[in-house]
């Protein structure tokens, strides 16, 4: 996923991260300057979707303008084997056998 914030703001006539600040904190959504300036100028690793929300708001947008699927960095799925009928008694194929373990407990204090 790409953080398309910068360009969507843009697109709206908004040019500095204080203004947009400015404009999420009238809608209620207080940022502290060092979380607004990743929010900005960053790709940021996380965001509650609670402050997405007010984000799409102040700039009257959806989700989807602001994260940008990237194609090209998720490997593509394994694909799924199947278990075959010769495979099925085949002790070797087979993932070990669970065993309980003797307890370990505590000893028993003195009479």
């Amino acid at each position: 996923m790409r953080w398309n914030l910068r360009l969507a703001a843009a697109n709206r006539g908004i040019w500095k991260a204080s203004e947009f600040q400015r404009l999420l904190g009238e809608r209620g959504l207080v940022i502290s300057a060092g979380k607004m300036s990743g929010l900005w100028s960053g790709q940021p690793h996380s965001i509650k979707l609670d402050e997405l929300e007010v984000i799409c708001s102040v700039l009257d947008c959806g989700p989807e303008e602001l994260l940008l699927r990237e194609h090209d960095t998720v490997a593509p799925a394994a694909p799924a084997t199947s278990v075959d009928a010769s495979a099925v008694g085949d002790e070797a194929k087979q993932p070990p056998a669970v065993r309980p373990r003797a307890p370990r407990g505590r000893s028993l204090p003195p009479a």
